[in-house]
């Protein structure tokens, strides 16, 4: 297929170099174009951008010049890796000129006919994109991607929810400070500590875990209201992968033997399978009484599966577990590539 060209809006941030990173080479998609601030624009890609993950700028993009981020850029989708307060005056613009945005924003994640999506747990919701464009009369849309914590909880919820129907989630993540950005925290403050306690992360996963986990409606996005979320976050002395201890009570009785086989069978819908970016497995379950582990299991099919051990009974609901994914990789840029595939493979791109 020929490729489609595609933006990245913030590229010179560390999320928009994930982006880059996970774009190069992409079977179905072609980076053309790459936005920063004024400051930097007409400036070389690799020039301009202070490169912060592992690797070095893509040799492709490092002689593109980085524009500032205007109504009018000549592609057909962008990335965007803008901060919310920019993302909420630009994404729109974008759109309504007819451009497909897929953001890893918080913006507008909770407009109800803004599609929320994780690919294997609910892209049915995808088809809210005409309600949005009818209501707004955008030639364009808006795709979100969840909170990265609320991602890592959300994966293993979904087949367990299918089974045996939430009604209680405890949630404590133990979040990794690349999650706060560059430069994020000061070694003083994150060095031999946990801090309890990160601006807005914990009503991000009460609320999405419910929009997420809801049966579609092809007129809105509305969150669950059957299932009750309770989510405590912390930041800890980890790079990459957010951790989430879970204690689950469900509508009926689980089979706690079966739940390893459930959580690993799971797949999702047979469209999402088929996309370059899905892992093959997209829940690796660990039976070492210590696992997962950030450092060990984050990259576990190439950053994209969420690794689950520790399954167990719970003496005060029914099942605890603890979840690992990689922040930066599932949990963002990542993520937000795997919606932007199923949005070609629907044809919301032609």
């Amino acid at each position: 297929m020929k490729k489609i060209p595609v933006g990245i809006l913030g590229a010179t941030g560390v999320v928009g170099q994930r982006f880059a990173q996970l774009l190069d080479n992409h079977p179905w998609f072609e980076v053309t174009v790459l936005t920063g601030s004024e400051r930097n624009a007409g400036k070389p890609y690799g020039e301009t951008c202070n490169w912060r993950i592992p690797g070095d700028p893509p040799a492709a993009m490092s002689s593109l010049p980085v524009l500032p981020t205007t109504a009018d850029l000549p592609v057909k989708l962008v990335f965007s890796a803008l901060p919310s307060p920019i993302a909420r005056e630009w994404e729109p613009r974008l759109a309504q000129a007819g451009l497909a945005v897929c953001s890893n924003a918080a913006a507008f994640r909770n407009e109800p006919d803004v599609p929320l999506i994780i690919p294997e747990v609910n892209a049915e919701h995808i088809d809210l994109i005409p309600q949005q464009q009818e209501r707004l009369g955008w030639k364009g849309f808006i795709v979100t991607s969840p909170n990265c914590t609320t991602t890592t909880a959300v994966m293993p919820l979904k087949p367990l929810h299918d089974a045996y129907h939430i009604e209680q989630v405890f949630i404590t993540s133990l979040q990794a400070f690349s999650g706060a950005g560059y430069p994020g925290l000061s070694a003083l403050d994150i060095q031999d500590n946990v801090i309890p306690y990160i601006a807005g992360e914990e009503e991000k996963m009460e609320l999405e875990t419910r929009i997420l986990l809801s049966k579609y409606d092809p007129m809105r996005q509305l969150p669950d209201e059957t299932i009750q979320v309770s989510a405590q976050a912390n930041r800890v002395p980890v790079i990459d992968g957010h951790t989430v201890c879970l204690s689950v009570k469900f509508r009926e009785k689980p089979d706690i033997a079966a739940i390893s086989g459930l959580l690993t069978g799971y797949r999702g819908a047979e469209i999402v399978r088929q996309l370059p970016s899905a892992p093959v497995h997209p829940i690796i379950v660990r039976d070492e009484i210590d696992r997962p582990q950030p450092r060990r299991d984050r990259d576990t099919d190439h950053g994209m599966a969420a690794t689950v051990g520790r399954i167990r009974p719970c003496p005060i609901l029914d099942l605890r577990f603890v979840s690992v994914i990689h922040n930066a990789i599932r949990g963002a840029a990542g993520g937000a590539i795997l919606n932007a595939e199923l949005l070609a493979a629907r044809g919301y791109l032609e």
